[in-house]
This record gives structure tokens, sequence and C-alpha cells, in this order.
């Protein structure tokens, strides 16, 4: 069903294993320096705001830049190289490749597995925290209950506010860590990509692409953890897997390239790289979608108690983080 696609001459002329491991050493310093930015960028920049009238709105700012660049990235940058990975002629020319668009589906699959997730986590942090049924016993404690009533519903209500607030917190943690398992997992797929390949003329451009494309995805991914409100500890750990997740992954691709000659333009390696590139943009698809764009414009007390005014910038800082990621698309 895809359509072939190659290119011949360009490999074999740029073939360099000298010149393309020489590369890679300077990606893995410039990927690790630029990601390290990035994440921690908006991390520091909530921690000076915190206290702050203008800290909650910063901070909500920030998230949608960052769900902007989440969704670009998963749309302009992950989808269409998966399906160019399996639109290639030595896996398009092959049954099943050719029948079906398989990156369609495995995005799709993508997208349910993170829903399923999200239903599944969402329901147990619920449960874990609903307040303890206590049944009221003795005459005694009836009336004395029926006394305390006013006094009881407000605190009940308190309580109820609070729990929510609770609530809300805990998922804006398990929408952090489940961003940060996607964007590891296309991470990594661009890490051992980079690793296994010989192509000088394909590494060189893409060190300065991925500098930038390591920005802007931490960013992204900063702002959803400055928002979730982790320890010092947490924040420090999620911060440090992103950080290095690329540069392992090159390390990875470089160690399975001299030990089995595997080469990154074969066929089976080219149906893994759409397989998992598809899987991994369905995930960030339904994040961005849905825990981060829809929960803030649509069920952010914040954003319908600020005015016109926040909506607007939110609105503009997700084009900015779309656009920015998007042009990212001309190098990388």
């Amino acid at each position: 069903m895809g359509r072939c696609v190659t290119d011949t001459a360009r490999a074999l002329a740029c073939r360099n294993t000298k010149a393309a491991t020489h590369l890679k050493f300077i990606s893995m310093l410039v990927i690790f320096v630029t990601s390290v930015v990035g994440i921690s960028s908006p991390v520091l920049l909530a921690r000076y705001f915190q206290g702050k009238p203008a800290y909650d709105k910063a901070v909500l700012v920030i998230k949608c830049f960052a769900a902007g660049v989440i969704l670009s990235t998963s749309l302009v940058h992950v989808l269409p190289d998966a399906y160019d990975a399996l639109s290639d002629c030595v896996v398009a020319s092959r049954h099943p490749w050719r029948d079906f668009p398989f990156a369609g589906l495995v995005t799709l699959c993508g997208a349910l597995l993170a829903l399923l997730v999200d239903i599944t986590a969402s329901s147990h942090v619920e449960q874990g925290h609903q307040a303890p049924y206590k049944p009221i016993g003795t005459h005694e404690e009836k009336k004395l209950a029926e006394l305390g009533v006013a006094e009881s519903g407000d605190v009940g209500a308190s309580c109820g506010v609070d729990q929510a607030e609770e609530l809300v917190k805990l998922k804006q943690r398990l929408v952090s860590q489940v961003l940060e398992i996607g964007i590891i997992f296309h991470s990594v797929i661009i890490g051992v990509t980079m690793g296994m390949s010989q192509n000088q003329c394909t590494i060189k451009p893409l060190v300065a692409a991925l500098a930038f494309h390591q920005i802007f995805e931490g960013m992204g991914l900063g702002g959803c953890i400055a928002q979730a409100g982790f320890n010092l500890g947490t924040t420090a750990y999620m911060c440090f897997m992103f950080s290095v997740t690329t540069p392992l992954g090159i390390i990875l691709g470089m160690i399975v390239f001299s030990v089995t000659g595997y080469d990154d333009s074969s066929a089976n390696a080219l149906i893994m790289e759409g397989l998992l590139g598809s899987l991994s943009s369905g995930i960030l698809i339904y994040m961005a979608l849905v825990d981060l764009i829809s929960a803030d414009f649509f069920h952010n007390k914040l954003m319908e108690s600020s005015g016109l005014w926040l909506k607007k910038a939110s609105f503009v800082a997700l084009t900015l983080g779309s656009a920015s990621m998007s042009v990212l698309a001309l190098w990388a």
C-alpha cells in the first residue's frame, strides 16, 4: 500500500565509519548539555516564581508551550519518520508491509494504550484517596452528630476541596510520568538509530538539529514536571533520565553495530524503527491532546477564573511551541 521510497546513491557516497564515530561522540556531549538546559529551564523558572502571585499563571503558560512542543514532535517528527521507515523500498516491497498502513495502525494502538494506562491509573488513584465511611452506632453519637451538622458540613466541604486538589495534583504527576515514558521511548529510538548509522552526511546536520530538538522537547517535559510539584529528588531524577537517554541510546546503537554489524538500512531495522516510532507517536498525541491541551483549556479552574487574557496567552504559547518544533523538521 505504501509508496516505495529510496535513494541508493546517497548511502554509498557518505558512508564513513571513522568520521561517523567522531561525529557521534560530539553529538553525545552536545545533546546531553542541551537536554539539561532544556528540561531544567522551566523547572528553575517555576521555582523562581514559586510563592509569587504570578506563579500558577506562569507555570500554566509554560505547560501550554510544552503541549505545543509535544504535539508537534509527535505529528511532524515522529510519525512522518515512522511512515518513511515503513515505506522504504526494502520494506514496502515485502508482504504484509505493502498491503496495509501499519504506521497508522500502530499509532492508533499507542493512543489506545495511553488511554488504558490513563484510565487504570486514574481509577486506582481515586479509589485510594476516597474518605473512609464511618457509621454512627449509638443514640448519643447520633445526637452529637445532629448538633454538629453545620460544623461538620463546613469541615466536610473543606475536606472535599482538599481531596479534589490532591487528586488533581496526583493526576498531574501521573501525566508527567507517562509523558516522560513516551518521550524517553522516542529518545531511545533516535539515539539507537544514530548510533547504528555510518552515514556521516546524515549525522552531521542531525547534531545541530537534535540539539534544538532536545531543548524544546525538554522544555515541554520540564513544564509538566514543574506543574506536577514533585519533590527535589524526583524532579532531579526525571531531568537526569531525560538528559542521558539519547546519549545512552547512541552508545547502545554503536555497541549493537560493532558487535553484530547490523545495518541501520536493513529491512528489519527499518521495520523496528517504524513500529516503535508509530507507537511512541500515538502515546505522545494522546498525552498532548487529552492530558495537556484539553485538561488546561477546558478543565482548569485558573484558566476559567482569570479571564480571556490568560486563555489568549496560553493559546499563543501553545502555537509558539508547535511552531518552534515544526520549524526544526526542515533539518531533522
